[in-house]
């Protein structure tokens, strides 16, 4: 099985917005913790105010996570506040994993620290979802993704799979959108890193392998539900 531990240590986590980059920088983020790593999750989600990383952070420091999340008005950043709440937080030790906000616009307040985020060895992952509604095309993806690059000024290294219907996922939703994942890595050149599985789920016929399937718990829910 795919580990996060295998993730570079400053990792970003960018994507269409509703992909489920909150659920899987959690995962990603618990997961490091339980293996002993010292983690620092960076909330920069201007976007969705429904889905932020920093709405989980009583259950992330409780398990011993940092959690810096910069507080915006709407999506009109604040360069001072952002400086304030960021500073040094590229250059830490141990893991430091930045849910960004969905498109282009969600790309903006990351792209304020792009010098600070090249200056060191970084890991871009871009979150695909075949039930996303707007992006059930590669191509459209690919588009995204391309506004995301522009807009930040970093590029994407590397695809996540995290094709999911929450609650109602079945190894049939996973079987079906394994090809678009591998479709959207090819697309884009970049290599498919992991594909996300709900824990304890065993779904036979996946093409992806044993060691890229990634098992995620879903620990972000509409606040409806």
């Amino acid at each position: 099985m795919f580990t996060a531990s295998e993730l570079t240590p400053l990792t970003l986590i960018t994507g269409h917005y509703g992909v489920g980059k909150t659920n899987l920088t959690i995962n990603f983020a618990l997961d490091l913790r339980e293996a002993g790593k010292q983690v620092t999750v960076v909330d920069l989600d201007i976007v969705n105010p429904y889905f932020r990383s920093s709405d989980y952070t009583q259950m992330l420091e409780g398990s011993g996570i940092e959690v810096i999340a910069p507080t915006f008005a709407g999506t009109t950043l604040d360069t001072p506040v952002l400086s304030a709440a960021l500073s040094g937080v590229f250059e830490r030790d141990g893991f430091v994993l930045v849910d960004a906000g969905g498109d282009d616009v969600g790309a903006t307040a990351m792209g304020r620290y792009r010098q600070q985020i090249g200056a060191r060895d970084f890991e871009m992952l871009y979150v695909v979802n075949a039930n996303r509604n707007l992006t059930v095309q590669a191509a459209g993806a690919l588009e995204v993704m391309r506004e995301i690059e522009a807009v930040c000024g970093l590029n994407a290294t590397g695809i996540v799979n995290n094709t999911h219907l929450q609650n109602e996922t079945t190894c049939e939703t996973i079987l079906q959108g394994e090809p678009f994942g591998v479709e959207c890595a090819q697309l884009t050149g970049l290599p498919l890193v992991c594909v996300s599985v709900p824990k304890g789920m065993e779904c036979d016929g996946m093409t992806t392998p044993p060691e890229k399937q990634y098992p995620t718990e879903i620990y972000v829910k509409p606040p409806w539900m």
